[in-house]
């Protein structure tokens, strides 16, 4: 009777081994898990071709605004370009800005109002330039120009691709066309690179 028990509890070591293999493959994935969760920018060996569909997009608490980091220098690694897509509901619009970047846009559909001050070495912008946007145009902004791309239909969304140089992007925002460009506040890392990218001090080369 003795040897009978001693052979049945041998008999279930196996399970239990598997039973254990088991709790820890699940603690594992648990915690692989939880570090994805808390570094959600360590992007390795994205696909070649996605789905733009299934990409992450967000408003970063602006009002109307849909924003797609379709690929980037912060998310993706990416050195010289950067690219956008962008819809802004009706009414809604970019900040009075500027940047040292060249950027070109692509309207995919809706139409609009792009504002664009010329005479960035000056005191201030001064009253901008009105242009008309639309469905299959496209415009740039000179480097330190600065503008405003606003969704003036009041009946459908504004959609645009947008095409950065040298980023991650450094932004200075205007409360209106009348601030000096020494008084322009600096947003840096920009909305939607807050999360990945860690506070540097801007280079000189941003400044007017």
């Amino acid at each position: 009777m003795h040897h009978e028990m001693v052979f049945f509890q041998e008999k279930h070591k196996p399970l239990e081994m598997v039973s254990s293999l088991g709790v820890v493959l699940i603690v594992l994935l648990f915690l692989l898990s939880s570090v994805a969760e808390a570094f959600p920018c360590a992007v390795n060996g994205i696909p070649l071709v996605r789905n733009i569909s299934g990409l992450p997009q967000d408003s970063y608490g602006r009002e109307g605004l849909s924003h797609i980091t379709v690929t980037g220098s912060v998310l993706h690694g990416m050195k010289e370009i950067e690219v956008w897509l962008q819809t802004f509901a009706p009414g809604s619009r970019t900040p009075i800005h500027r940047h040292s970047c060249e950027e070109v846009f692509v309207v995919l559909s809706g139409s609009g109002t792009l504002y664009l001050a010329s005479n960035s070495y000056v005191k201030y912008p001064g009253t901008p330039q009105e242009y008309p946007i639309f469905s299959n145009s496209t415009f740039y902004i000179p480097v330190n120009d600065v503008h405003q791309v606003w969704n003036s239909n009041q009946h459908e969304d504004l959609q645009m691709l947008v095409i950065i140089s040298r980023p991650p992007v450094k932004v200075f925002i205007y409360e209106d066309w009348s601030v000096p460009h020494t008084a322009a506040k600096l947003k840096f890392p920009y909305y939607w690179d807050e999360e990945c990218l860690k506070m540097t001090p801007p280079s000189a080369k941003d400044e007017l």
